[in-house]
């Protein structure tokens, strides 16, 4: 009996560890190269009507595919987490291997905590990952997307706030545009003579399109005239902006490419500027929650593999891990849309699949022992 309870709490970096860690780095490479590929593929053929359609050159493709890809291995990084723990496991539990641990009285906690390691170390390497690389090579694949792809023309460095415009004798900016809304906020036009000179400004709180042109909800124009009297009156004229809602999505940037600090510093300027931050306070907040899915879901998978009926199976261990995949991605999907409705605080909503799926984790992996 003391042998086995001294067998129980063996010391970590062991041969066995060693060798657990390693069957399920292997595999985890493999995997994560597999579903990038896989990934990368699905949105090859996903895009392909627009490269063919706007004659992209195939440098182009290439060069938008390659800063694409680190973006893409974040997102399936989760799922190869999962998958490499229910097959590695999975393979040991078919050879009689766990079998042999177990019956030397090392228990299953004891037997998994390498792979518990591994996969809090995982999750720090993805969260440094999407702060460090994921920013820098997504805004360039938009940035590739929305300039030699669809032809628009660079016009904001932030995305949907803080855009700014040239127009006819003109320059316009624009502090914020709602892609949900088609609306236009704290649009003002700078209105300039031939020498660029300013010689007046017209303000505008709100603009919304109405299927043709922007249209002003209220709007004050301030003219400039040469003795300086700066002269004040309301105006209906339509928005000078040529750009439609479609347009300007493409000039929207993704969360992902904002590290968690900048778009802190966004979130807070937008505050300042009185405009709602909601959708970017859950993206934020989801940039925290999705790097932990990995050692959540080797807790879910852990008593999963280790089921006779699971023998190993490389198709069974795909379907299974697909199933928990999915599970998470619906859920998740659904809270991050009631959190960017604010339905949900935006803590809430981002944190809410995480908790669910640690309960279950933590349910199955104390019942396996």
């Amino acid at each position: 009996m003391e042998t086995r309870v001294r067998i129980g709490f063996l010391p970590l970096g062991g041969i066995l560890d060693g060798y657990l860690a390693g069957g399920f780095l292997r595999i985890f490479a493999i995997t994560l190269v597999c579903t990038t590929s896989l990934y990368l593929i699905v949105d090859f053929f996903d895009n392909v009507g627009a490269f063919i359609t706007t004659d992209a050159s195939t440098w182009t493709v290439i060069r938008y595919f390659f800063y694409k890809a680190p973006l893409s291995t974040s997102r399936v990084i989760g799922f190869a987490t999962l998958f490499s723990t229910l097959f590695c496991l999975g393979m040991l539990t078919r050879s009689q291997e766990i079998t042999a641990m177990r019956s030397s009285g090392i228990s299953v906690p004891r037997i998994t905590l390498p792979l518990l390691i591994l996969s809090v170390i995982i999750c720090l390497f993805t969260f440094f990952w999407n702060e460090t690389l994921v920013p820098i090579f997504a805004h360039q694949a938009q940035t590739i997307y929305r300039t030699e792809v669809r032809k628009k023309q660079q016009k904001s460095l932030l995305g949907t706030a803080d855009i700014w415009m040239r127009g006819s004798a003109s320059f316009v900016n624009v502090d914020d545009f709602d892609p949900a809304t088609n609306t236009l906020h704290g649009v003002t036009v700078f209105l300039l003579n031939r020498d660029f000179t300013l010689r007046g400004l017209v303000d505008i709180p709100a603009a919304k399109w109405n299927g043709r042109v922007w249209e002003a909800v209220q709007a004050t124009e301030w003219r400039v005239p040469k003795d300086g009297k700066v002269v004040g009156q309301k105006t209906t004229d339509a928005v000078p902006i040529s750009d439609s809602p479609e347009d300007l999505k493409l000039l929207a940037r993704d969360a992902d490419a904002f590290s968690y600090f900048d778009l802190q510093k966004q979130i807070a300027d937008m505050r300042n500027k009185g405009m709602d931050t909601t959708r970017y306070e859950v993206d934020l907040q989801s940039k925290l929650a999705l790097p932990l899915i990995s050692p959540l879901v080797v807790l879910i998978a852990i008593p999963f593999a280790l089921k006779r009926q699971m023998s190993g199976s490389m198709a069974l261990s795909f379907g299974v891990a697909m199933l928990i995949a999915f599970g998470y991605w619906v859920l998740a999907a659904f809270c991050i849309s009631l959190g960017h409705s604010a339905a949900l605080p935006a803590w809430v909503s981002a944190w809410i699949p995480n908790v669910i799926f640690a309960m279950i984790g933590l349910f199955f992996y104390t019942a396996e022992e």
